[in-house]
């Protein structure tokens, strides 16, 4: 049995990944990243949760009342140090096999 070392390098996961390292440094929060990403939010949940459990994503939750927000409090999303050195490696093995289309700007907005 082999033991995977991350997550399956779908097309969705890869343009996830692209989005995130367009600025690592920086919090995401997912419809945020779906929406760059040209996918849908049960889409990109369940990837951000993946990249998450092994490691690549660090979250927390945004220091914000719903009720002054007037929408529900955001999960942010960055990539660890180890995140980042991983999807690099990950996307360069796959970019000579696959080109996924291009990324939308994302919202403005944080």
């Amino acid at each position: 049995m082999t033991t995977r070392r991350g997550p399956r390098m779908t097309l969705a996961t890869q343009r996830v990944l692209r989005v995130l390292l367009a600025d690592p440094s920086r919090d995401h929060y997912g419809l945020e990243v779906g929406a760059a990403a040209d996918l849908p939010s049960g889409t990109i949940h369940p990837i951000l949760a993946r990249l998450e459990a092994v490691g690549w994503l660090e979250s927390s939750w945004e220091d914000a009342d719903p009720r002054v927000e007037g929408r529900p409090a955001r999960r942010y999303y960055r990539l660890s140090a180890a995140g980042a050195e991983a999807a690099q490696s990950a996307l360069a093995r796959v970019a000579p096999r696959r080109s996924p289309s291009p990324l939308r700007a994302a919202p403005s907005g944080h």
